[in-house]
């Protein structure tokens, strides 16, 4: 299974479509927050299942702030991550995927890219198309969903 992961679109549809057309075939996207909306432009433009979470631009009881997704028999728990320091480190987050069970755990807020192996599970953060900091580029993620385990990409080419 190939799952497209964004995050921190903000609002910009031009980043929002440069990532569609980037990606290729994907079975599922996962949005990150800030800007949920952008999540359900992203259905509306691909036709594809779309999991989306509130970030702490967002402001609304409209969608979630968690959402635990079960895909290719993984468990994924998306967060956008202000509620668990992320940009104070990753040790909310390793602690809280634990206790849910999460085998993935994908976050945001940052607006940097990062992926690392925490206690057997993965965080991912797909970085932002549209606002990267941290001398990042521009980007979005990819997951590949295997028998023999997931393969994490970041993809800054936009």
């Amino acid at each position: 299974m190939r799952i497209g992961v964004i995050s921190d679109t903000h609002g910009d549809i031009a980043a929002l479509r440069q990532v569609i057309a980037a990606a290729g075939p994907v079975d599922h996207w996962l949005h990150a927050g800030d800007y949920f909306q952008d999540g359900w432009k992203l259905a509306e433009l691909t036709g594809l299942p779309v999991t989306v979470v509130a970030g702490n631009c967002d402001r609304t009881t409209a969608v979630p702030v968690d959402a635990y997704a079960e895909l290719a028999g993984k468990t994924i728990w998306l967060t956008h991550g202000h509620r668990y320091n992320v940009k104070y480190g990753m040790q909310e987050l390793v602690w809280w995927g634990a206790q849910y069970g999460a085998d993935i755990v994908v976050f945001g807020h940052t607006h940097v890219p990062y992926s690392g192996w925490h206690d057997g599970r993965l965080l991912f953060n797909p970085g932002s198309p549209g606002a990267p900091r941290g001398g990042s580029r521009p980007g979005y993620g990819i997951l590949h969903i295997q028998e023999n385990g997931v393969i994490e990409e970041h993809i800054m080419e936009l």
